[in-house]
């Protein structure tokens, strides 16, 4: 096994635009690192760029102990793991399983033995001697989670391999890549835009926005210690209650809102308070009123979105924002409740650079 690094690595396009924008990263043997970010911020070059798919411009790229920049992507000992699988038609499962084993002129009786190996680990035994068309799309994916394990790589790399698949196939298919990756320890990266799946996959994350980390830790790290607005609003579901406030020496300010319990913050200063759907609650003496608008209902808790008409979201709108609650709380639509929250659970940004300030 081996660890990947890479130190100040860039990709700049020939008509001037940046897609990498320096990124430094040391990924542990046998850890699962997943990128995430939204779509086009580099996260997929940024892989390919491992897998020798697409060129550096500046830095370097180290599995183990050798340096990878001008390795041929075929000698980097990596295996690759598609969104749109990339089986061969005309090839049975087995076939396709075996092809770049058969390429290395590895003995027949190995290939076989790996072959049916991998199949079993991923139950796909019974389907060895089935074309591609013949099998469903999770089957399909596992099919190509096995071509890749059966090289035996230093390097597991997956791009969004789950997008294509529905739902509930979705979350079936993280638990069996994660249980698949724990037990053969291989040191891998992952990309998606579903922070779900990122957080549930993770060892670490590293959260990409327009080419550069953003931040890169423990799911629980991001999501109780975010950085900045961007990690903030990325991590996290439901999504983070953006409001924008300012400060008047005492409070934080929305029009008819003021939120006591901060202080040492920048005044005359667009700021952004951030407060996390599960730390609010009803409360009587709580700080601010809203109308109920909508709940979902998700068995084991329910999502109630209100308005607050006393303040107002960065389009002047009324400020929407979200309440995670047990299933027992199920207001009618036009309800008013009252929330409340600890100050110390809520973080505070600049709006203008997305600073952290509490």
């Amino acid at each position: 096994m081996s660890g990947v690094k890479l130190t100040g690595v860039r990709k700049t396009y020939p008509n001037g635009a940046e897609a990498i924008r320096g990124v430094d990263m040391d990924i542990q043997s046998g850890e699962m690192i997943v990128f995430v970010g939204p779509s086009g911020c580099g996260k997929s070059t940024l892989l390919r760029m491992v897998a020798g798919l697409e060129g550096i411009s500046d830095g370097e790229i180290s599995i183990g102990d050798r340096v990878i920049n001008k390795v041929s992507p075929s000698e980097r000992d990596v295996a690759m793991v598609f969104q749109n699988y990339a089986l061969y038609p005309h090839m049975t499962v087995r076939g396709n399983m075996s092809y770049g084993l058969k390429n290395r002129k590895m003995p027949k009786a190995e290939i076989d033995a790996r072959v049916e190996e991998a199949a079993k680990m991923l139950k796909i035994d019974a389907y060895l001697d089935r074309q591609p068309n013949q099998l469903s799309g999770g089957q399909r994916q596992r099919v190509a989670m096995g071509r890749a394990i059966v090289r035996e790589p230093q390097v597991f790399l997956f791009d969004e391999p789950l997008s294509n698949l529905d739902a509930k196939l979705r979350v079936q298919m993280r638990i069996e890549i994660k249980k698949l990756q724990r037990r053969m320890n291989v040191t891998s990266i992952y990309v998606t835009h579903d922070q779900t799946e990122a957080m549930t996959l993770a060892d670490r994350l590293a959260v990409i926005n327009e080419g550069r980390v953003e931040q890169m830790g423990a799911p629980m790290e991001l999501y109780t210690n975010p950085r900045t607005l961007f990690v903030a609003s990325f991590i996290g579901a439901p999504q983070i209650n953006l409001i924008p406030v300012q400060f008047d020496g005492t409070h934080l300010v929305n029009g008819g809102l003021s939120l006591a319990g901060f202080a040492d913050l920048p005044r005359d200063t667009d700021l952004v308070l951030g407060v996390r759907p599960d730390t609010l609650s009803v409360d009587a003496g709580g700080q601010f009123s809203v109308r109920v608008d909508l709940v979902e209902q998700h068995g084991g808790e329910n999502l109630i979105y209100g308005g607050v008409t006393a303040a107002k979201d960065a389009e002047g709108e009324e400020l929407e924002i979200c309440l995670k609650a047990d299933k027992e709380m199920l207001p009618s639509i036009d309800d008013s409740l009252t929330l409340g929250f600890d100050p110390a659970t809520a973080f505070v940004f600049r709006k203008d650079t997305g600073e952290r300030l509490k």
